[in-house]
């Protein structure tokens, strides 16, 4: 029964709710038309980039606003971290649980972004569609949902394949029990130092040639606090070298490393002969413990790390980054004995992996303390240019790279505190000092006159800020370079070389020696 007003009447006297019929020429609301393919597709894929968007388009606002609200406040995290994070925060990154938890936030992410876009696809009824129609959004779909995962998937492999690197390269108590624990939480990852000395050596294990030349020596003494850095390079040649008294070797060559020989007995010999001869060193691989042991002799300096890497290497991560812009002083002629393989020209020049390589290697018309000159501007030119950009965008080169090639003593616990180091080292002040004639002769070293050297350079790095943080330069190469009172020997007193003591030496600034901007 009905009434005049409109409503029905049922038994019991209650009124049902009038029927609203649409006024003539009014629509029916938006979301109740139907969909085409060219719009569940569209919205779906809105979807990807506003999750909501289209459970909104289909009706179901409850689930359609939760996630829009849920999108806006992860963005808003987000934004909130990124804005308050700088460069060295970014560093803690570098830590193995940080690592994992990148990796587990990706999954997650790519995870969750697949089923937004399919509970989205469903939402909006592909099923109403024709068959056609159906099967074309359901491919597509399919796509946008790999499209969509990929950032994530991309991010998580970089990471496991940095994690894969580092186990590779850096050891760890586990695999060598000759490295030391981790240090406690809260307690000082580098005891304590005040400075850190790494040996970074160029090694020259070419196919056609047996064990390793070290060929490039340079010491880089970093100050832990300022970042300052002071880059000791060491030519091949240097004849003679003595090791301290802690050393295997110290009393198979007293007078210096084969020092009955006038024309041998050469630095880049040490690292062969200590691995060629176990039973002197008291183990297999001592190589770089030989050599940093009588290279941090000769400087009066404590080598606390070393990191090998081979130079044809190093090609690989010069074209890994794209190449390295360097200042040419004078034309170098490259390729093999007699430069057959071309020029480099003078000027500012982009030097590919295997120019770069010659470029630092090359004797041709040259010597071996000119080519020392170019390898500590190639080093330079490298820790400047190589961007965390470059990095990001060629990791994958870069890491497998550095898997075949690169070899070092610095433990996996410290990689944080050395990726902070790294980042302190990049803005701060970098000095160089070459031991090469004529202030300094290979043949007959003036021992007292190296560690003069140095620990003026390290004195002068510190300025104006405070005093010098080396040892004691001491008139006898036989002390200890951890040894605060030196004493002496009578077969270690030093020989006294053409070089005039009186003679100014010093270290200057990478940046103006080589032109790096």
């Amino acid at each position: 029964m009905s009434n005049s007003d409109g409503a029905e009447t049922v038994p019991g006297d209650t009124k049902r709710r009038p029927i609203r019929r649409p006024r003539p020429g009014s629509s029916a609301p938006r979301f109740a038309k139907p969909l085409t393919t060219a719009s569940v597709l569209g919205w779906t894929a809105l979807s990807a980039i506003a999750p909501g968007a289209a459970h909104l388009r289909a009706g179901r606002r409850r689930a359609g606003l939760a996630l829009l609200g849920a999108y806006v406040v992860l963005l808003l995290a987000a934004l909130a971290f990124g804005l308050t994070r700088n460069l060295e925060n970014l560093t803690a990154f570098a830590g193995d649980s940080a690592q994992i938890t990148v990796i587990i936030v990706a999954t997650v992410c790519a995870l969750a972004w697949f089923a937004v876009l399919v509970t989205s696809y469903i939402a909006l009824g592909p099923n109403r569609l024709n068959q056609q129609g159906q099967v074309l959004t359901g491919i597509l779909v399919g796509v946008l949902c790999v499209a969509v995962m990929s950032p994530f998937a991309l991010t998580a492999n970089y990471v496991l394949t940095f994690r894969d690197t580092i186990k590779q390269i850096f050891p760890s108590q586990a695999e060598d029990p000759e490295v030391p624990p981790p240090p406690k939480e809260g307690e000082d990852p580098w005891g304590g130092k005040d400075r850190v000395n790494f040996l970074l050596i160029g090694g020259d294990a070419a196919g056609n040639r047996t064990g390793v030349r070290t060929d490039s020596m340079n010491v880089a003494s970093v100050d832990l606090k300022t970042g300052n850095t002071v880059l000791f390079s060491l030519p091949r040649n240097l004849q003679h070298v003595r090791f301290p008294p802690t050393s295997p070797l110290h009393k198979q060559f007293p007078n210096g490393y084969m020092a009955e020989l006038p024309n041998g007995g050469l630095l880049n010999e040490v690292w062969q002969y200590a691995n060629d001869n176990p039973q002197l060193m008291g183990g297999k691989d001592k190589g770089p413990r030989a050599l940093m042991d009588a290279i941090g002799y000769t400087l009066n300096l404590k080598i606390d790390y070393y990191m090998l890497m081979n130079m044809y290497g190093f090609a690989d991560l010069v074209d890994a980054i794209g190449g390295l812009k360097i200042r040419v002083e004078q034309d170098v002629k490259w390729g093999g004995h007699f430069g057959t393989a071309g020029t480099i020209k003078a000027g500012y020049r982009k030097l590919s992996g295997e120019q770069a390589l010659w470029y630092g290697r090359s004797r041709v018309d040259s010597d071996d303390f000119s080519r020392m000159a170019r390898q500590r501007c190639v080093i330079g030119a490298f820790a400047q240019q190589a961007t965390p950009a470059k990095i990001l965008a060629n990791f994958s080169k870069i890491a497998g790279a550095a898997k075949r090639l690169a070899k070092t003593n610095i433990p996996e616990h410290l990689l944080q505190p050395l990726v902070e180091l790294a980042v302190k080292v990049k803005s701060a002040r970098i000095t160089s000092l070459q031991f090469v004639p004529p202030e300094f002769y290979s043949g007959r070293p003036d021992w007292v006159k190296i560690r003069q050297a140095a620990k003026k350079a390290l004195s002068d790095s510190t300025r104006p800020a405070g005093q010098a943080q080396t040892a004691n330069v001491t008139a006898s190469p036989s002390v200890t370079s951890s040894s605060a009172s030196p004493t002496r020997t009578q077969a270690a007193t030093p020989t006294q070389t053409p070089t005039r003591n009186s003679q100014k030496t010093g270290a200057k600034s990478l940046s103006e020696l080589c032109g790096l901007a």
